[in-house]
């Protein structure tokens, strides 16, 4: 599966709990833009490679060990299937969620927020949303199920920490416009984020069904 299909799952990543999504609109309007946004996306970023790391390595395991049972091939299928799985959850997860995606109480803390709270916040909310695990497993499935290297992650990281960098780019570029661009884009993400991800999870999981039915005609 090229890398090309596994990235608009970074879309997804960020909207799908939309926590992560909202902390960085708060950030980029809140005093000291800058330095507690940078530190924000650094612990997304930490946050979003280790795990997907570790998912990768995983499901290594499992492609190599079945390699040995079900040959290649079927190691293939066996992965796509449990990524079809992953993927079919994470629609009913993200669908479930999305009257529920509204600001936390403890967003009120952005406002003026140390980096290292910063930091530890990307690094809490990349980590500890169950639904993210899933897109996570999803991408390093695909990419260690198919036999690409690990460092075909690091395209998928970095478009989602730059899609949560929008906030503070339009800061830097609109200036006093962001005023009004940014409440409006928060609105906008409350209300039909889980739409936009829908979309995404469901054309990720149709390049897999692709692929494996492809796969029954390969050697």
């Amino acid at each position: 599966m090229p890398l090309l299909t596994a990235l608009p799952l970074a879309l997804a990543l960020d909207m799908v709990a939309g926590s992560k999504l909202v902390s960085a609109v708060v950030l980029a309007s809140g005093r000291h833009p800058r330095r507690s946004s940078a530190a924000f996306l650094g612990g997304v970023a930490v946050g979003v490679l280790g795990p997907l790391t570790l998912w990768y390595a995983a499901f290594r395991v499992v492609r190599h060990t079945a390699v040995h049972g079900i040959g290649a091939g079927g190691s293939r299928r066996l992965i796509d299937w449990i990524v079809l799985g992953l993927l079919a959850v994470l629609m009913v997860v993200t669908f479930r969620r999305r009257r529920r995606d509204r600001p936390p109480g403890w967003l009120r803390r952005l406002q003026d927020p140390r980096p290292a709270y910063a930091f530890g916040l990307g690094l809490v909310l990349a980590v500890a949303v169950p639904s993210d695990e899933l897109v996570m497993a999803s991408v390093a499935g695909s990419m260690a199920g198919h036999g690409r290297p690990w460092w075909h992650l690091l395209p998928f990281v970095a478009l989602t920490v730059l899609l949560l960098a929008l906030p503070l780019l339009t800061l830097l570029l609109s200036g006093e416009r962001a005023e009004r661009l940014l409440p409006a884009f928060r609105s906008w993400t409350d209300r039909h984020s889980w739409l936009v991800s829908e979309t995404v999870i469901l054309i990720f999981a149709a390049f897999v069904v692709a692929d494996l039915a492809g796969s029954f005609s390969r050697p």
